[in-house]
């Protein structure tokens, strides 16, 4: 959001050409002129953007080009077409609607090199619930209730007592490509590691 804006200012008040060439070198076109080139945008996005993200940041080259250049010649100036992808669009969806819902803890369970599933992870941290993203069942161990996991800003911790005693409830969710087994083997240690405190788990 903040290199759109800072897009979008330049845009409406022109500014440094020589500075805006050197802030945007590795994400440009040969030949790219902002001074001429920006009269017209279109706005594509990765698939496994948040779509949130995507559109907001769409409203606000939307608003610019309608404050640059009039709302009837809107469509002469600005483009916009949804690439999200479905299957990461469903879960993205689904994942908000399971984080609304507040439950103890999160489990995300995807490839550590996949986008999408790091998007997940990172719609449970922003809501503060405790969430921990695995790979493989591998990162938990049930006799000590041990997870090896990764944070949506890409750091791997390991956590003792990541299950707390008693009754809880566990948000479970997975990246678009991850495997139901994979799925099913994670919560077949989750289920060890309760019964192996003594302890029913209610998912």
């Amino acid at each position: 959001m903040k290199e759109a804006q800072y897009v979008c200012d330049y845009i409406l008040n022109g500014g440094d050409k020589a500075e805006f060439m050197a802030k945007f070198e590795n994400a440009m076109s040969e030949g790219f002129d902002p001074d001429k080139d920006l009269e017209g945008l279109g706005i594509a996005n990765q698939t496994t953007m948040l779509k949130g993200e995507t559109e907001a940041i769409g409203k606000l080259l939307e608003k610019t080009m309608m404050e640059k250049h009039g709302v009837e010649n809107l469509n002469d100036h600005y483009m916009v077409m949804d690439t999200i992808c479905d299957a990461t669009q469903e879960r993205q969806d689904a994942m908000y609607k399971l984080v609304d819902a507040k439950p103890d803890i999160m489990l995300v369970i995807g490839g550590f090199n996949s986008s999408n599933t790091q998007h997940l992870q990172e719609i449970s941290e922003d809501k503060s619930i405790p969430s921990f993203w695995v790979d493989t069942p591998e990162r938990l161990t049930a006799e000590s209730n041990t997870i090896l996991h990764k944070t949506a800003h890409g750091e791997l911790v390991e956590t003792k007592d990541w299950l707390p005693e008693g009754k809880l409830i566990i948000g479970v969710t997975s990246g678009a490509s991850t495997p139901d087994r994979v799925v099913e083997d994670v919560l077949d240690v989750v289920f060890a590691t309760k019964e192996a405190m003594g302890n029913k788990v209610a998912a």
